[in-house]
């Protein structure tokens, strides 16, 4: 086996350490959701959902007859917030599978998510994203030169992760756009990511406040974020949400507070761009019946992130393509 591999290898397990071990010490409880799932499982896009059937019987999941599928989850975020009420603070680490077509430095068809979901507020998850990152960051800047070199490190990486600082520069979308110079409403895209970052010292850059899909903008807007975000009553038209922009990989985390009411919940989901794809797909809100009935049963208010690990590797490695960050890389045309 290839060095390489093999401190590839070391380098995610300690990233990884690291991370469980500081929510572990923020009071996190760990919690292990399934994988096998019905659309409660997807993320934003639903069309990258990789359908699951038996292959004596292609509708196995479900009632004979009806139209009900099962997928690969995407994201644990769902069944981490049904037990926010009773935990207080609960995290799951596990793989998140994408159906992403090609063979670019960005994307893996399957990759490890830590994610979190607690009782609190926006300003406090923004401190969880920063605090998380920071500490791997940081236990690896004081390792010494023989324990980096096992991990695949070299002593300038380590010299570039001791310039992290502990409280990362944030932008909101609207003056992200503006420094980019791009049109308002367009999606930030990963050239314009690299581009921010040197704004900013090559330094990790949270932007917030997105804006909200669901909102009368006057026009058709490209980005798009999850159903389940809190639209800032102090920037209307905005949502308290934000992305960790790293240098070198770029987006590595999404964020958001939750919306507790249900009424309200419901009333989002229904008219979000994901369920409109779901219901051409045959879907339908009975997707969502587990999730809905422990939302409508207790709730509090709730905010929570995903930290796509494979992307904080390649930031930590500096490496040109996301394959080299992770020991097993999986994509279309590397199934193994």
């Amino acid at each position: 086996m290839q060095s390489t591999t093999l401190t590839t290898a070391r380098l995610e397990a300690f990233a990884t350490n690291v991370g469980r071990t500081f929510l572990e010490k923020k009071g996190f409880t760990e919690l292990f959701p399934p994988r096998i799932v019905r659309a409660s499982g997807a993320c934003e896009n639903i069309n990258t959902l990789f359908d699951v059937s038996s292959e004596k019987n292609k509708n196995w999941f479900g009632k004979p007859g009806k139209k009900h599928k099962s997928y690969l989850a995407q994201t644990a975020q769902l069944y981490l917030e049904a037990f926010v009420p009773y935990l207080d603070k609960v995290y799951a680490i596990g793989p998140s599978f994408r159906a992403e077509a090609g063979n670019d430095k960005r994307h893996l068809t399957e990759f490890t998510m830590i994610e979190i979901e607690f009782a609190g507020n926006f300003k406090e998850l923004l401190g969880y994203i920063e605090s998380f990152v920071f500490t791997i960051a940081n236990r690896l800047a004081g390792l010494r030169s023989q324990e980096y070199q096992l991990l695949g490190l070299t002593s300038r990486d380590v010299k570039r992760l001791r310039r992290i600082k502990p409280i990362f520069p944030k932008i909101t979308y609207d003056e992200a756009i503006k420094l980019l110079g791009l049109n308002w409403g367009d999606d930030i895209k990963s050239g314009d990511e690299r581009r921010l970052v040197k704004m900013f010292d090559n330094h990790p850059v949270l932007i917030t406040h997105y804006p909200d899909p669901q909102w009368d903008h006057g026009k058709e807007i490209e980005v798009e974020k999850f159903f389940n975000m809190i639209p800032d009553p102090k920037h209307p038209g905005r949502v308290q949400s934000a992305d960790l922009i790293l240098p070198i990989s770029g987006e590595a985390v999404g964020s958001a507070a939750r919306i507790s009411d249900y009424r309200t919940l419901k009333k989002r989901l229904e008219h979000s761009r994901m369920f409109k794809r779901l219901e051409e797909l045959g879907g339908s809100m009975a997707d969502f019946s587990w999730y809905a009935k422990r939302i409508q049963e207790k709730s509090v208010p709730h905010a929570g992130c995903g930290f796509g690990m494979s992307r904080i590797l390649r930031w930590l490695k500096n490496t040109d393509d996301i394959k080299k960050a992770v020991a097993f890389p999986s994509n279309q045309y590397n199934i193994i």
